[in-house]
């Protein structure tokens, strides 16, 4: 997936082959012997439709040169690959107004494979309790007087997939580098630290508590048990399997940290709307497989209903949030964020700002650029370059002088 427009990068090249294809060569095949639940149907549809003229549009027509090409509207379902470059950005812009302007830490949380299946049939309570359990096990090592003693912000973002697609349930956490002393009301930054807390440390409090939580959701009956997972509504086997995951070390991904606010707006737009693989990841359809990219140059290749299966596993349930804010990014935290932002020591790039009117308006101004920048890449001719594009209905007879150029939907 390219970064979004707005965050200083030009828009990648067109794929030559779209998830879309994939769905269109495989698709009806797969359905025939699979049931899709109504979410993963919804978005095979809004895949298959999305950017077509089954979709209705409109037309691009430059008042400069006369260049016209028709312009079909998206679907903006949020698994699809074509539907997130223009939500990433408005997205970040948005999110630009309430991010700390100080370091970050990235820390990803793993559900250990044992626990795969169980996900897989219960993504709703296993997936809430991944981010309950990875918030608490945050907020409780800063607020420990031992480590930081303050309260930390963070922005945690649900995975699924593997780069070849395998279902792989996982949280990218993006943290300050430190947090607001709530008694002091001042700032203690862990600057300079290569990492956040122990891996170690984490790994073992996640364990403890993910644990627990998935204890009592079985001594609620709260968990669907059928399927793969049936030999679990045995409490032996249930309990033998914790034991063995209470033995496992679950040690968590601690990246470096950024380089500062800028480099996590942009890693933000990038990461936070992805799909299980973008487009520009597809090599070859043939009549029986696909060939993608993976990592480090590789490849993989997958019978194409098995593509399909792979794609359709990480399509979420209805309404689920997968971008959730804790702490000092929490949406209700905004006299907290003001606190620490008091508590901030003055910076060249960010002197003291004497009243909330001012900050809002330094703000829209830093703002502003970005989303000029998205403006004038969606209105450029591509033709002879001026942001002169307007748009008119499909129907409209082109004015005299345009030449209309069909465009891949």
């Amino acid at each position: 997936m390219a970064h979004p427009a707005g965050c200083g990068h030009e828009p990648a090249p067109r794929p030559r082959l779209e998830v879309a294809d994939v769905f269109r060569a495989f698709g009806e095949v797969y359905k025939d012997s699979h049931a899709l639940s109504g979410e993963q149907a919804k978005a095979f549809e809004a895949i298959l439709a999305c950017r077509t003229n089954a979709l209705g549009g409109h037309l691009d027509c430059c008042a400069e040169c006369g260049f016209e090409r028709p312009a079909y509207n998206s679907c903006f379902n949020r698994h699809c690959p074509k539907c997130q470059g223009l939500a990433a950005a408005r997205w970040v812009e948005a999110r630009k107004r309430i991010t700390l302007p100080v370091d970050y830490f990235h820390v990803v949380f793993t559900l250990p494979a044992e626990l795969r299946p169980l996900a897989l049939r219960n993504r709703e309570a296993i997936f809430d309790l991944l981010f309950e359990t990875v918030a608490s096990t945050l907020l409780t090592l800063g607020a420990d007087p031992e480590r930081l003693g303050a309260l930390l912000g963070f922005t945690a973002v649900l995975h699924t997939w593997t780069r070849d697609l395998s279902f792989h349930p996982h949280l990218h956490c993006i943290v300050t580098g430190g947090g607001l002393n709530p008694h002091r009301q001042t700032w203690t930054s862990a600057k300079g630290a290569r990492y956040l807390f122990p891996v170690q440390v984490m790994g073992r409090l996640f364990r403890g508590k993910f644990l627990a939580g998935l204890m009592r959701l079985y001594d609620k009956g709260a968990l669907d048990l059928a399927g793969s997972c049936a030999h679990l509504a045995d409490p032996e086997v249930f309990r033998l399997l914790l034991d063995k995951l209470y033995r496992t070390e679950w040690r968590p991904y601690a990246k470096r940290p950024f380089a500062g606010p800028a480099q996590v707006y942009d890693y933000l737009g990038y990461y936070t709307h992805r799909v299980g693989i973008a487009n520009h990841r597809l090599l070859e359809i043939d009549d029986e497989k696909v060939l993608f990219k993976t990592r480090n140059g590789r490849t993989a290749i997958l019978k194409g209903e098995e593509f399909v299966r792979r794609f359709l596993l990480h399509v979420l349930p209805r309404g689920f949030v997968k971008i959730r804010h804790y702490g000092l990014l929490a949406a209700k935290a905004e006299a907290k964020r003001q606190a620490a932002r008091a508590a901030l020591p003055p910076t060249p790039d960010r002197p003291v700002v004497d009243s909330g009117r001012e900050r809002q308006v330094a703000q829209d101004e830093r703002l502003a650029e970005p989303v000029a920048r998205l403006v004038e890449l969606v209105l450029r001719c591509p033709r002879c370059g001026k942001s002169s594009l307007v748009r008119r209905p499909l129907h409209e007879r082109a004015p005299p002088g345009c030449t209309l150029q069909s465009t891949d939907p």
